[in-house]
Formats: C-alpha cells, structure tokens, sequence
C-alpha cells in the first residue's frame, strides 16, 4: 500500500499507520477479509484525493450550498446515533452542480469523522413533499458509496422517510448497490411508524414530531449550535435578547444573581489554588483512569474550564449547576456567547458578554425548570477578539457578531457528562477533585463490537488448537498400532 502513495494524499498514508483504529474500523467493515480490506482502502485513499477531503473546508465550498439547506446534521436517534439529514425536496437535478454538491456530502462526513472520533451515523433521507424533478439516482448512489466504500463502519441504517410510489422501480436499483449487510439496513417509514427509529423530539412536525429545529446558514460549523441561549430561558432570536422584559426578569432576580456572584468568587478562589499546585506540583499522584477535574482547553483566545464536558448530577443526585471559567489569555477584550443544542432545558449566566484582557470570567450554566441533562446535550463556546475602541455593551455586542469574520472566532465545545453516584462530582458547585467519567452508549457499542471480534478470533484459535490436538491423538493412536503390530510380527516370526 505504502508503495503506491502517489496515488494518494500523503496525510492518509501517515494516519493509517498510526491510527489503530482506522484501521480496525476497516478490517470491521470487511469482515476481517484481509484482502477486501486493502481493497477498501485503496478506492477510498483514491477517493479521498480525488475529492481533496483533507482540504474541504466551509470556505472553498460555494456558499449557496449551505444555504440550499439539503444537507445537514442534526439530532440524534433511539440509539443515540447521530442523524445525517438529506432533504430531498431541496435537491434538483444538475450535472454541473453534481461535483460540487458530491463534495459538500464529503465536508460533512468528514466534518463529523474528526469531530466526534468517528462515532457512527443514521442517514435520513426525507422524501416528502419530493417529485420527479428530485430523482438523482447517481447522487443517492454516491451517497451510499460513500458509507460502504469510502468511510468504514460508519453506517447505522438508512431511515427513507414516505418514498413516493414512483421511486419503487429507482429504489430495487438502489438495494442492487448495496449488498446484504447494507439492506439489512433501509428502513422505510411513513409518519405512523418512523418514531420506531427516532423520538419526536428530533423529529421535525411534517414527520410527527416536535422539533422546531430550522435549518439555516450561517453558522454552520456545528448545526446543533442554531438557536442563541438566553439568561433567562430560551429565546427565539437575538433581538430578543435586549428586550426590556428580559431586563425586567433580570432585575427581579437580583438577589439570587448575587448569591450565584458569591458561589462563583467561592469557587475561582478554589480554581486558583487548585491551577497553582497544578503548576507547582507535577509529581502530584493521579489515580489510574480518572479524569482531572478541572483539565483546561488552552485556547489561543481563551481557556476554558473544564476542557470536555460539563457534570450534572442524575434526577436522583439532583445537582442542577455547572461552572465554566474564562480566562482571556489576549491584550484586547475578547467577546464571547454560549450556544447549545437543548437552549429550553439551559439558562446560562452569561451567555453573551465580554472577558477583559487577562482576567477570569465565571459562567454558570443551570438546568432550567424540570429539565434533566442528557448525554447527547452539547455546550458551544464562540469567541472573538474586539478592537479595543468598541463598546462593550448589549447594542455593540450585537453589532460585532454581525460583523465579525467566522475565521476570526474561535470555537470550543463541551460535551454533558450525567453523574448516577450520590457522590457530587466537582465539576458541578461542589468541591472534589476527581471524576471518573461514565461510557456513553456509542463507546459501549464500539466496545462491545470489538469484544465480540476479539472472541471470536479467540474461538477461532480454540478451534484450530481442538483440531491439533484431535489430529495428534489420532496419529499417536496409529502410531502405538503400527509399533504393536511390528512387535506381532517379530514375535510370530520367532516362534
């Protein structure tokens, strides 16, 4: 393989022989078949170059792609998997645009590959509202190309949402593409029976759901991210931000804003001195397997603390508050705003402020009402730097994040980590040092999954040892008869 590198990108090349689980994930893909394996890696590293997927970025990419709104992801099904969206009814036919759109396929795909390690996706192929004019057949082919050639082990099933009637004859020729393991994967749904795969509430209300999820562009870099959070709750704009009754609910709530001041001086007292001995004592003992409480994202505008997720107690430990902390490590204040993709179960106090340069900013982030955290719930940090004649208020805030390039923000996201133990965890407003953090279902099943291969290579070897050892009693059976048999003879011939 190596030597046929100039066929393809140098970068691949280089992972594949230092990411074990690239690797696997392609032996996975092939059964273990060690031939179709290089072959699948050989089509994709040809395929990969061709479509230059190391260099696709939002930037050489058209712009009205994003905006089609055909494409994207967003929420997640029973599984937890997440679900890679195609709108039909947004699609129309053109060969000129094909390589373009084929392209965005790849962006996305290996947006999501890096982003969360690979974790597998569902495909949702919504046909409502879809007619002839929608019909592409080569790009629903290179859709699936893409999961059984291109990206291994990264297909969960495919959700075809009402297939109008007209595409029965286009689909048996689709089902020809696939092969047994990937059909066993179609699930064609109608709105009756598609929450079998998916909740309501990723479901958009054409579907039977309940999301008011509307795609839109931009941002774009994480579609979960598409509704701003509010202090108070959720909002529907960021207008609505500076309303004055949103001022009014602020004012009202005064004194627990100034008792969460208070827990929050309490704590970054406790983060300084625990960032101190972290820096004075790099002997310090750490168990084995557990995570560092306050471990930081050094950013080249901020640090944020923690760097991965955020701890919230279950409904049985009932911990409701997290604290995240800036420091703006820059000569210019740095603006900030909070984004996550459940903005009706959050309330973040800030969520769309400014850091000064070299200081520290407590944010608390709270469940709101009833609301329990999930582990698919995910937190977006967005900064930029501002010059240092602008305003820091609500009205210049709002401006600069109209204004503001997307290469000039910075982007840090946190993942929700569901504390089961009675035991508080300290990255929630209580103090302790570790946390040891829990498997989500997608690591369980890529765990499982490779238990299973592991076994079964095992039984192989068992199989193989059984079958040496049957052929070794049977040969040492033969043996004792041939020397029996020459004994009798020798002893016939004497008497």
């Amino acid at each position: 393989l190596i030597d046929k590198s100039d066929k393809y990108d140098s970068r691949d090349v280089e992972r594949l022989q230092q990411d074990d689980k690239w690797v696997e994930n392609y032996l996975l893909w092939r059964h273990d078949v060690v031939d179709d394996t290089l072959k699948m890696i050989d089509e994709s590293f040809q395929w990969r170059k061709e479509y230059t997927v190391n260099d696709l970025t939002e930037s050489v990419l058209p712009k009205w792609l994003f905006e089609n709104g055909a494409l994207f992801l967003h929420g997640y099904d029973k599984e937890g998997y997440k679900l890679f969206w195609f709108k039909v009814k947004h699609h129309v036919r053109d060969p000129k645009q094909q390589l373009e759109k084929k392209k965005l396929v790849a962006f996305w795909l290996e947006h999501y590959a890096r982003r969360d390690h690979g974790k597998p996706l569902t495909v949702v192929f919504d046909m409502a509202e879809t007619g002839i004019s929608h019909i592409d057949l080569d790009f629903v082919r290179f859709i699936v190309s893409c999961f059984t050639d291109y990206y291994p082990n990264f297909l969960t099933k495919i959700v075809i949402f009402e297939m109008p009637w007209i595409m029965n004859a286009a689909f048996k020729i689709v089902k020809g593409w696939l092969g047994p393991d990937a059909i066993s994967m179609l699930k064609f749904t109608n709105k009756n029976d598609v929450q079998e795969y998916i909740s309501g509430e990723y479901l958009p209300p054409h579907m039977g759901g309940t999301d008011s999820f509307k795609y839109s562009y931009p941002p774009l870099v994480d579609d979960d991210f598409q509704t701003p959070l509010c202090e108070n709750g959720p909002i529907t704009s960021e207008d609505e931000h500076e309303s004055k009754e949103e001022i009014d609910a602020d004012t009202k709530e005064t004194g627990e804003l100034n008792e969460e001041q208070n827990l929050n001086q309490k704590k970054m007292n406790s983060v300084e001195q625990i960032s101190k001995s972290e820096e004075t004592d790099k002997t310090e003992f750490k168990p084995k397997n557990a995570k560092k409480a306050l471990s930081t994202f050094k950013g080249p505008l901020l640090h944020i603390s923690p760097a991965e997720e955020l701890y919230f107690g279950s409904k049985e430990t009932g911990e409701k508050k997290c604290l995240i902390v800036l420091t703006n490590v820059t000569k210019n204040v740095v603006a900030f705003k909070v984004r996550t993709t459940a903005p009706e179960k959050y309330r973040v106090k800030p969520s769309n402020s400014s850091c000064e340069p070299g200081t520290s900013l407590d944010i608390i982030v709270s469940l709101h009402g009833g609301f329990a955290a999930s582990l698919q719930d995910r937190f977006l940090i967005m900064a930029a730097e501002m010059d240092q004649s602008s305003g820091a208020g609500v009205p210049e805030l709002t401006q600069f994040w109209k204004e503001v390039p997307r290469t000039k923000v910075m982007e840090h996201r946190l993942r929700c980590h569901v504390i089961e133990s009675s035991k508080p965890s300290s990255l929630t407003l209580k103090e302790n040092a570790f946390n040891i953090p829990a498997k989500t279902n997608e690591d369980l099943h890529i765990q499982l999954t490779h238990l299973l291969q592991i076994n079964r290579r095992f039984q192989e070897q068992i199989d193989r040892c059984l079958w040496f050892q049957q052929l070794s009693v049977v040969l040492s059976l033969l043996s004792v008869a041939v020397v029996a048999f020459c004994f009798y003879l020798t002893y016939t011939q004497r008497s």
